[in-house]
């Protein structure tokens, strides 16, 4: 078996293959069939790729992507990757960077597989210029240089010098400009930069010569000539500009996942009676299509016209016994077919190569090293750039709890004041009640009392009297809306209730609903009805120990045999504020927490710079640790600002430590941002994100006792609530606040357990989502 029949592609690329690739291909693929093995087939090739399926989808109803392709890149040659939009480029260099699997085949990358133990792909061997910009429009040019220069280890003097070249080579001006004010084709040249910066082994370029002047483009071809001819630097590129590719030692034409050719550009046009690499392409879609039961309308409009070689290799055969599948798309589908071009290596080469040893295969997540601190330094470093850049955004996050916690101290938890009360008092006369004055008498006098009880309600309980003439006028303004309640006053209250302390149980009936108050509410919102009824019972209390006292009888006498003494923990008169607030403030740093961190991880996904510095080596728990730094001095700083605007401002109840308080929030900040992180990782989108954070806040809310108690709650949900994040931390919290309780005691620290046990599981959850999410 020759090495033609093999299919083999070029191996040891020699100074003389931009001259003369045809001859130096045929020497190569004899250097290779020399050397069989797989060992040297790794070794001598930049890229081997065997049997590649990729799909997205379901089984039923698949989308495939790379249909059984083979691809063969030596070391130190140019190879140009052809085809049309979605046949399956993009995909194909992100499994080769190894942020995305195959279904099924193999990769081999620089000699080992992409992920594995020391292999540096993804990592500092690759340069790497995507489809999209990819970078950050707040930074300069110079100090985006500087950013990928510190993930390659680079000195700040090297990453100078080549600054300096770069820029001139693409022809882009002052590196002080910002990313953001440069043209379009400017930004894709600065984003080639940062692929060319460190001079890596394999150099990815998908369309890099998109929206390039044809002078410059030309400039760049011959640069990257010169840097493949030593055999150092492989170069692998995208292009829409089919003749452009001339210049590449190889060429790899795609189509509907297929590789319908791997050879020398002169040799592809000579086989194809050619005169452009463009009718080679159109010629071998014509011949793929021919083996189809069905023709696809590339082959009805075109075949005609094109005039196809005699084919005698008997590995051209076109028939299609064992094909099952149907075309109906045009060129560049991402269909499922077999092709009646040779695949580059036949089919039972291919399945003849040995599997690589297994310890070459293992993944590793990190490669070498759990982090690295070179790759830590560069992106706190970038993280805190892009934070001095954006001072407005900055001040807003950290000015936003604060903003919240005044709204809070300020809105919630105070006692409505100016509520309505619709008062029938019959013992006052209508001159009173069209002057709207009820005369109060004080000292021991048995006169007017329900006026002196009506002046106390007022002066203690700021309410606002509506004097009506009859019950039934006092309703109807009730029942309007103007007021929240009626009370009725008989006409001979202030006799019976004499009669009815000084009788006691002798008392008649008559004299005892004389003597009653009769009280009737708008029950439609029961915070108010039920503060409306304190009020008036409390009052009512107050009235009688005064008058009682003020007679020199013992207050006691008209009380009920209960007495409240002053409680174990908190106020006699409980406030609401002090209930709420630790849950409040713990919700208000968590999710803003989980704001910033979503934020910031989407930003970079979104803009391209995540997958950029994923595929340049930087590792999932280095982005994560590195935002943990940036983020926690946002997070640290909204705290202490929060709790200064709480208890210094507003006089919240501090029982307890206030550094046990600061702990607490922020680990629940912390854990925020582990939970933004799982957001980030798990999502794509701004808006998936959005919709799923503000579905995980009202559940929180409801169920973490912050509003109301968890013993209120069904037991399902209680069950449910106990292992919320946010549920044992707030009783943590208010223990600390209202009781002062230490750590030593369990409600306390079962909370800080708990807060710290969901961040870890949250960071474990994003790590993971990096470290397997991919296509």
């Amino acid at each position: 078996m020759d090495a033609e029949s093999e299919g083999v592609q070029p191996v040891e690329p020699t100074t003389a293959a931009a001259s003369n690739p045809e001859t130096d291909l045929g020497h190569r693929r004899r250097l290779f069939m020399s050397q069989p093995s797989t060992l040297a087939l790794r070794r001598q090739q930049a890229v081997c790729v065997r049997r590649a399926h990729k799909m997205y989808g379901s089984k039923k109803s698949p989308n495939v992507i790379l249909d059984g392709l083979n691809m063969t890149v030596p070391k130190g040659t140019i190879y140009g990757l052809l085809g049309a939009s979605g046949c399956g480029k993009t995909t194909l260099l992100s499994c080769i960077v190894g942020r995305r699997r195959l279904n099924s085949g193999e990769i081999w990358v620089l000699g080992g597989r992409p992920g594995s133990r020391g292999s540096g792909v993804p990592g500092p061997r690759i340069g790497y210029m995507p489809q999209e910009v990819a970078l950050y429009g707040e930074f300069t040019m110079r100090e985006t240089l500087i950013y990928f220069g510190m993930i390659a280890d680079m000195s700040r003097r090297d990453v100078e010098d080549r600054t300096e070249f770069l820029l001139k080579l693409l022809n882009l001006p002052n590196g002080s400009k910002f990313v953001k004010n440069l043209s379009g084709g400017q930004q894709r040249r600065m984003s080639l930069a940062a692929a060319l910066l460190h001079e890596p082994e394999l150099l990815i370029l998908d369309e890099p010569t998109v929206g390039v002047d044809p002078v410059l483009r030309q400039s760049i071809w011959d640069h990257l000539v010169d840097i493949t001819k030593n055999g150092n630097t492989t170069v692998i590129i995208t292009t829409h500009y089919i003749d452009e590719c001339a210049q590449a030692h190889v060429i790899g034409l795609l189509r509907g996942g297929r590789m319908l050719a791997e050879e020398s550009p002169q040799l592809l046009r000579q086989q194809y009676s050619a005169e452009s690499l463009e009718e080679v392409f159109l010629k071998l879609a014509v011949l793929q299509n021919m083996g189809k039961r069905r023709r696809s309308s590339i082959a009805k409009e075109v075949i005609d016209n094109v005039t196809v070689p005699a084919i005698s290799n008997p590995a051209l055969d076109l028939s299609d016994e064992q094909d099952n599948a149907e075309i109906s798309g045009e060129f560049g589908d991402n269909i499922s077919m077999t092709s009646a071009i040779p695949d580059p290596i036949p089919t039972a080469a291919v399945s003849a190569l040995p599997v690589p040893p297994e310890e070459d295969v293992s993944v590793s997540f990190c490669n070498n090293q759990f982090m690295s601190s070179h790759h830590l330094h560069a992106i706190i470093w970038k993280n805190f750039l892009w934070m001095l850049r954006n001072k407005g955004s900055m001040l807003f996050v950290v000015g936003l709890p604060i903003l919240q916690t005044f709204l809070f101290c300020y809105a919630i938890g105070h006692d409505p004041t100016g509520l309505k009360l619709a008062v029938a008092n019959y013992e006052m006369n209508e001159e009173m009640i069209s002057k709207q004055y009820c005369p109060s008498i004080a000292g021991c006098n048995q006169t007017q009392l329900s006026c002196r009880y009506l002046d106390m309600l007022v002066r203690n309980r700021s309410m606002v009297m509506i004097f009506t003439h009859t019950d039934v006028e006092a309703t109807d303004l009730v029942r309007q809306g103007k007021a929240w309640g009626t009370l009725t006053i008989a006409n001979n209250f202030t006799e019976s209730l004499t009669n009815r302390i000084e009788s006691g149980r002798y008392v008649d009936d008559g004299t005892l609903d004389a003597s009653e108050l009769k009280l009737r509410l708008d029950m439609s919102d029961q915070q108010i009805a039920t503060l409306l009824f304190r009020d008036l019972v409390d009052t009512y209390y107050s009235f009688v120990d005064h008058q009682l006292s003020d007679c020199d009888i013992n207050p006691g006498i008209a009380r009920i045999p209960v007495i409240y003494q002053e409680p174990i923990y908190g106020a006699i008169i409980p406030s609401f504020n002090d209930f709420v607030a630790p849950g409040v403030i713990l919700t208000i740093i968590f999710f803003l927490s989980v704001a910033i961190t979503t934020g910031a991880m989407l930003l970079e996904r979104n803009e391209g710079m995540l997958e950029r510095s994923l595929v340049a080596g930087i590792t999932g728990p280095e982005i994560l640790f590195s935002l943990l730094v940036t983020q926690f001095t946002v997070m640290f700083s909204q705290c202490v600002f929060a709790l200064l605007v709480v208890f210094y401002f507003f006089n919240t109840t501090l029982m307890g430590s206030i550094w046990s308080v600061l702990t607490m929030c922020i680990l629940s900040g912390l854990c925020g941002m582990s939970y933004g992180f799982v957001i980030s990782c798990a999502v794509d989108t701004d808006r998936t994100a959005t919709y799923v954070a503000m579905g995980s806040f009202l559940p929180n809310v409801m169920l973490c006792g912050i509003i109301w108690p968890v013993e209120g709650m069904y037991p399902l949900l209680r069950i449910i609530s106990k292992i919320m994040p946010l549920t044992k931390p707030v009783e943590s919290l208010r223990s600390i606040l209202q009781r002062g309780w230490g750590l030593n005691e369990p409600t306390v620290y079962y909370g800080f357990i708990t807060i710290t046990t969901w961040a870890v599981v949250f960071m474990f959850l994003s790590i993971l989502l990096l470290k397997f999410k991919k296509g």
